[in-house]
């Protein structure tokens, strides 16, 4: 993923890795249900514009975060579904 968003270092991979540990260590304590994916990805990207705005490809990015919008409707609808099929299949 950090070569298909932005080019990072070590040092800059080191960065995001942490910040992404350490934000999902406090969601997780704090009982917030979080995607780890998304969190990551976040953190790449931000390290990205840390370096340089334009170091983000942002063709990607936008894709992901599309993928994120649509993420948790899509989830609604199917979990929506599943219950209907069991309700069918139950009854």
């Amino acid at each position: 993923m950090r070569m298909r968003i932005v080019h990072l270092t070590p040092f800059h991979g080191f960065a995001a890795e942490a910040g992404a540990g350490t934000l999902i260590e406090i969601a997780s304590r704090i009982g917030v249900p979080l995607s780890t994916t998304h969190v990551i990805s976040s953190t790449i990207m931000g390290v990205g514009v840390s370096k340089k705005f334009s170091a983000v490809r942002w063709g990607v990015a936008g894709n992901i975060i599309v993928a994120w919008i649509l993420t948790l409707p899509g989830c609604a609808l199917m979990g929506y579904g599943f219950v209907k099929l069991a309700h069918l299949l139950v009854d």
